[in-house]
């Protein structure tokens, strides 16, 4: 089900749903996924509170994988993303 390029952004925000607590770290990956609405309708039944508006970043990082050299190790660089 992941994508075969599994390159991804990170950074540091919190949770979706009450208490929306902080220190949480979310990997996101570069590669979008198709889910169908059945899968959405899934997911809103399991978690009917995970409604949190957008939050701006407030100087946050993000950072984004990069391989060297077709290496496994990463390294990181800032970048800027807008969360959707």
């Amino acid at each position: 089900m992941l994508p075969r390029d599994a390159a991804y952004y990170l950074y540091m925000g919190s949770l979706t749903a009450p208490p929306c607590a902080g220190g949480i770290a979310w990997f996101v990956l570069k590669t979008p996924m198709e889910i169908s609405l059945e899968q959405i309708n899934a997911f809103r039944k399991l978690y009917p509170h995970d409604v949190r508006p957008l939050q701006p970043l407030n100087g946050g990082v993000v950072k984004e994988s990069r391989q060297l050299d077709g290496a496994a190790n990463m390294r990181w660089r800032p970048a800027y993303l807008p969360i959707v």
